[in-house]
């Protein structure tokens, strides 16, 4: 049986999951377009079955993949299953006269576009390993051409991480992004970029083993490689819908879409060789409004609007759209339907929410209401694979009312531990709790069976008898998902009950030159321990010679402040520090003030130092 609608990610009944809606439409099997539109174009395979590292770590492994080449299995939804079959392809692509994809190296698709002396770089990959791979396969196949520039269609990291894979840190080729690219690269990584990466592990599965019963995709691709990621600053700015650009001899039409997938994101149009590029704001599934790791709400009102922008503007001048992530649809008809389908999916998410709101509904209440129009929910790059109908209203209904229901009740609810122990104890105690959830389960409803243990392991997050019925329940429903990265989180929390926290590495040092000195400060801001730093009061002068600016800071009542200033002459900062951009980060990295002059108290940067907060990368998730 098909899971049910993308609305339902976890909704098979054998996995218990709860029953189908009337209104669930399930798309056609049979329908075998979009397996032809996946291997239309195809080049050649890897060259080889890993991608390694320097010291010899894999950081990709194309038979990981091997298994989704069998039947679904019992402990998967078969419209994911699907889904993860189409990510799986792998090699190098010709998706229309001079332009070429590499897909299935990574979570996201390197598209190389050939122009008079070498090849236009899109969107390398998240690490350097996986794209010199990449571009090693192009070369193999297209000749020797130089990359003559690269463009990055958006902020995240799958779009530009790869960056010194396909180009060195010193070759004079343009790199080109859309507006503000660098501030949102570069702060999703700072500011909440401890919390972030700890859930986007649940998110991705990056603990998963691959297998039936394990990994087997993200919708959105397979999984993120493991490798080194990089970041160049862009030397050419997209600022305005319909600035055109020749790169390498080959029109590029750019329109900018803030505010959609990336709060920097542009789609581009080759108009001379009929191809449309859009970026990651038309894939073939449901989006995520609110990513389940964390992020800024997105408006899928501009969303949609945007969409509607790029059909009047290009499809009717397109033979081909093809995006960051899956597999190009071709033909102008073809092509156009999708986009408007796509369009009208996130126009329709956002006014039949809005609309219920104005009802007096709650964003939870909403998520179980809505239902897609048939044509929608029968469309495959409609579905829920990476996205969800459930969690995107409710992303909707935060954007507009925020976290509060507005019940009185919600207002001042105690924490997690606080509010479990005491429903268990109403509940008679953590065996009668255990008991309920158990016959929760057997009837199939494991979201409440869910509810109650969750209460039980935070009331006693000793007793071993709830941890395991509580993986348990997780795992029914992860193998019962729709959605992959719904998938992802139900097994990942099933593991960490199991066996524990386990620390994932991942090596963001790589990046760290591209932060801007005020994105610096205010990572030391976010790590100032307010109690802790009540007390003090003092004022440092950075002067940077390398960048010709000069910053004060100053800590007073717990808060850091930073500012630029045009003269400091009679600043009464109690220390003076003269040094470059590239010595301030040796000296937060453990250095000191080696080598750096300075002037006034030095033990003020020591009492600084002692208020900061290190950030847990490995807190728990589905415990207390």
């Amino acid at each position: 049986m098909a899971g049910p609608g993308s609305h339902r990610p976890s909704a098979r009944p054998r996995s218990g999951g709860p029953i189908v809606s009337s209104a669930d439409i399930a798309p056609d099997f049979a329908d075998r377009i979009d397996f032809e539109d996946a291997d239309r174009g195809l080049v050649a395979g890897p060259s080889n079955t890993k991608i390694t590292a320097e010291d010899g770590l894999v950081v990709w492994d194309f038979e990981a993949t091997a298994f989704l080449r069998e039947d679904c299995p019992d402990t998967a939804d078969p419209s994911l299953w699907r889904q993860s079959q189409l990510c799986a392809r792998a090699g190098l692509y010709e998706v229309t006269q001079g332009v070429y994809q590499i897909r299935g190296f990574d979570l996201s698709n390197m598209t190389l576009i050939e122009g008079e002396r070498g090849v236009v770089v899109v969107d390398p990959l998240v690490s350097r390993e996986c794209a010199a791979e990449g571009i090693a396969l192009y070369r193999a196949h297209r000749g020797e051409r130089p990359v003559s520039a690269v463009l990055f269609t958006h902020s995240h990291i799958d779009h530009f991480g790869g960056t010194l894979g396909v180009i060195g840190p010193d070759d004079d080729v343009p790199i080109v992004a859309p507006e503000g690219f660098m501030e949102h690269s570069v702060a999703e990584n700072v500011y909440a970029g401890t919390a972030m990466l700890r859930r986007g592990v649940y998110h991705t599965g990056g603990e998963l083993e691959p297998g039936p019963r394990g990994l087997i995709g993200v919708g959105l691709g397979f999984a993120a490689s493991h490798g080194l990621p990089s970041l160049l600053p862009p030397t050419l700015d997209i600022t305005r819908t319909g600035q055109e650009e020749r790169l390498d001899g080959v029109l590029f039409r750019f329109q900018l879409t803030p505010g959609t997938e990336a709060p920097s994101e542009l789609n581009f149009h080759l108009p001379e060789l009929r191809a449309l590029c859009m970026a990651e704001n038309a894939t073939h599934n449901l989006h995520n409004i609110l990513t389940l790791r964390g992020a800024v709400v997105r408006d899928a009102r501009i969303w949609s609007r945007y969409l509607t922008e790029a059909i009047g503007l290009f499809a009717a001048d397109s033979d081909v759209v093809f995006a960051s992530h899956h597999w190009p649809t071709w033909g102008t008809e073809r092509l156009t339907t999708f986009l408007s389908e796509q369009r009208d999916l996130y126009g329709y998410l956002h006014d039949q929410t809005l609309r219920l709101l104005n009802q007096g509904h709650t964003g939870t209440e909403i998520a179980e209401m809505i239902e897609l129009p048939s044509r929608l929910a029968s469309a495959w790059h409609a579905r829920g694979y990476y996205g969800s109908v459930s969690h995107n209203v409710k992303a909707i209904y935060q954007r507009y009312m925020g976290w509060y229901d507005g019940h009185p009740a919600s207002l001042w609810e105690h924490p997690p531990t606080a509010s479990a122990q005491r429903y268990v104890d109403c509940m008679g105690g953590i065996d009668s709790v255990l008991a309920k959830a158990r016959s929760y389960m057997d009837a199939g409803d494991l979201r409440f069976a869910a509810q109650l243990l969750k209460h039980a392991t935070f009331a006693a997050p000793g007793d071993s008898r709830a941890k395991e019925m509580l993986a348990e329940t997780f795992e029914r429903l992860g193998h019962g998902a729709e959605c992959g990265t719904w998938r992802n989180n139900y097994l990942m929390a099933a593991q960490e009950l199991r066996t524990g926290v386990r620390p994932v590495p991942i090596a963001t040092g790589s990046m760290a030159t591209a932060l801007s000195v005020e994105q610096v400060f205010d990572s030391l801001a976010i790590r100032v321990n307010g109690p802790r730093a009540w007390e003090h009061s003092l004022a440092v002068l950075w002067r940077f010679s390398d960048l010709a600016q000069t910053y004060r800071t100053s800590l007073h009542n717990g808060v850091f402040v930073h500012h630029l200033v045009t003269d400091a002459s009679a600043d009464d900062a109690d220390l003076t520090l003269t040094l470059t951009k590239p010595q301030l980060m040796g000296m937060l990295s453990g250095r000191g003030l080696d080598g750096i002059d300075h002037t006034g108290d030095a033990g003020v940067l020591a009492t600084l130092m002692s208020v900061l907060d290190e950030p847990d990368p490995a807190f728990p998730i589905v415990t207390p």
